[in-house]
């Protein structure tokens, strides 16, 4: 691996078994299997990419629903095994792809602290170090102990944002987390990425918002249909997709 990149695919591929039929019944599906006649569809989410992202850029993704976005960070975050091909990563990763994916929505808010951070590895005393940092993040002071299925998506997201920040990552991923809570906090959320970037933070960000890509991000990815568009120049990439 190149010592100057933090992340480097090369010839990605990612293929899913899509069932071509509707199966009704568990038994149904059982009877299938084993009598082998359940028949898929192969689909390709993610085709042939190949991509080096170089240390302490902000490098963002574009395209369509389905064009295979949300894929490429789950395989570079190392969630998902591409089916063909390399992916290689230098230092920490954050992924903000599912906040709040590991809460348990019958605990309280400050029941749920604890759980997300051990389930990213963290210490209960490097919890208590960083508990009230991640409460005055999230806002949160007056519910910490309401059950979080009370909770608003964006009160959840806040949470979530506050605990996967709370250290500095090598490489931070984003998928379209600042589209979540209400201005004010997008703008917090944004604020505090941008703090990491100026720390030499590799930044990989997915938005359906083009002007947040083009405030944010130096080079660009355009991913159609699984496959590599272009990539280059943030604007560049940026100004194409806008004039398809």
């Amino acid at each position: 691996m190149n010592p100057n990149n933090a992340v480097e695919l090369k010839n990605i591929e990612m293929h899913f078994n899509m069932s071509k039929e509707k199966v009704d019944s568990i038994k149904e599906y059982f009877l299938r299997f084993v009598t082998r006649k359940l028949l898929y569809e192969d689909f390709v989410a993610l085709n042939d990419v190949s991509i080096d992202i170089p240390k302490g850029d902000v490098f963002g993704i574009l395209g369509l629903n389905g064009s295979g976005k949300s894929t490429m960070l789950k395989v570079i975050s190392g969630i998902l095994t591409p089916t063909k091909g390399t992916v290689e990563t230098a230092g920490t990763i954050a992924p903000l792809i599912e906040l709040g994916a590991g809460f348990d929505l019958d605990l309280t808010a400050r029941e749920n602290i604890y759980l997300n951070g051990s389930v990213l590895g963290y210490s209960k005393k490097f919890m208590d170090e960083k508990f009230q940092d991640i409460v005055d993040f999230s806002e949160m002071q007056d519910f910490l102990d309401t059950p979080m299925k009370n909770y608003s998506s964006g009160m959840v997201a806040r949470i979530g944002f506050a605990i996967a920040t709370i250290t500095k990552p090598d490489i931070l991923i984003v998928d379209e987390i600042l589209a979540v809570g209400d201005f004010r906090f997008q703008q917090k959320c944004e604020d505090r990425i941008n703090a990491m970037i100026n720390d030499d933070t590799t930044v990989i960000i997915v938005s359906h918002s083009i002007e947040q890509i083009e405030r944010l991000c130096k080079h660009c990815a355009w991913l159609e249909k699984g496959k590599l568009r272009m990539i280059g120049p943030c604007q560049d990439v940026c100004d194409a997709y806008k004039n398809q």
